[in-house]
């Protein structure tokens, strides 16, 4: 059953068209938001967009795996975990110069923002440490930074808010309800009880899910309340598309309808007004005119070069050239690059 056939016509959302900061949305109201005929639901997240944002300008940012494979943890949709053979080769922590010249590549593409990623359940001090001798590196070369590491400590959190980091990077997935389908081996709350921690130590928020898992209507506009009744909107909402990676219980799971991906940017736009959406993981299977739709809902971040972690990702040429047949900006872009 279709997302509007399920949901009474009744059921209609708050119209959000002023673009209003909201933290009591019910996922009534939501699935209401993604019922709506697509042009309506484009039309109302459009203005939304242009209240908070230029319309054409996109934040670019960069990642790179610091740290890959071995997890612990059992995420179905991940090729790092241990639980899964996936051909992925096991890696330490990188040496801090590597890491180093791998931001400074990044700014040379133009990315404003670079995103260090580690397949850590949870860090230790030592480790920490470390990082924060890269994050301390990247400010030094002008750019943004944000870590995704895994669960922290109070103690953690605050030593990488000294250190200089700008975002601390820790999605929740999915719904609550579906979460136990995905992930086992740590709970919801954990992933809520982190992102506490890391706000209370002042840093700011990336916090977003993937679709495309097996989940449904339900569980995606729960997963957007959740994110929008947090006690501040995440600063960065990253909307990911399952990639399928071969060796993970995911492969071969059924594809989502590339428009109910644009809906969920859309409602995502709506629902946190003020926070970045990033269109995320799964842009290389996207064409260019579905990336359009959803720049036009509402997505203006993007994660920006040949990896995201372990799977690809549009190379820099590519992006420009599209940025250039949409009339679109990077934010941030470099004058050199």
């Amino acid at each position: 059953m279709s997302a509007q056939e399920s949901v009474p016509k009744s059921a209609a959302a708050r119209p959000p068209l002023s673009g209003e900061v909201r933290h009591d949305w019910s996922v009534e109201q939501v699935r209401a938001l993604f019922a709506l005929p697509f042009n309506d639901l484009m039309f109302q997240a459009q203005n939304v967009h242009r209240t908070h944002f230029d319309p054409n300008e996109v934040q670019v940012s960069s990642l790179l795996s610091i740290k890959t494979g071995s997890c612990s943890e059992d995420c179905a949709y991940c090729p790092q975990s241990a639980h899964y053979d996936t051909g992925l080769g096991k890696e330490g922590l990188m040496p801090v110069a590597d890491v180093l010249e791998a931001a400074r590549q990044a700014k040379a593409q133009g990315a404003g923002r670079f995103c260090m990623g580690a397949a850590w359940r949870s860090p230790n001090d030592r480790d920490i440490e470390r990082v924060c001798d890269m994050i301390e590196g990247v400010k030094a070369l002008g750019m943004e930074t944000c870590v995704t590491l895994g669960m922290l400590t109070d103690g953690q959190t605050h030593r990488l808010k000294a250190a200089g980091l700008d975002y601390y990077n820790h999605n929740l997935d999915t719904s609550e309800a579906y979460y136990s389908e995905i992930i086992t081996t740590r709970t919801y709350q954990d992933r809520l009880d982190t992102l506490e921690r890391v706000r209370e130590a002042g840093l700011n928020v990336c916090c977003g899910g993937i679709v495309g898992m097996g989940e449904g209507d339900e569980d995606r506009a729960a997963l957007l309340v959740q994110l929008a009744n947090l006690p501040k909107h995440p600063e960065s909402v990253p909307i990911n598309m399952l990639v399928q990676v071969e060796g993970t219980p995911l492969a071969g799971a059924a594809k989502l309808d590339p428009l109910t991906f644009v809906r969920t940017i859309a409602v995502a736009r709506i629902l946190m007004p003020l926070s970045r959406v990033r269109l995320s993981a799964g842009r290389t299977e996207m064409s260019d005119e579905l990336q359009a739709l959803c720049f036009l809902a509402g997505a203006n971040s993007i994660f920006y070069g040949e990896k995201l972690l372990t799977t690809d990702n549009p190379v820099a040429d590519s992006d420009k050239q599209l940025f250039q047949r949409l009339g679109l900006r990077m934010a941030g872009f470099y004058a050199s690059a």
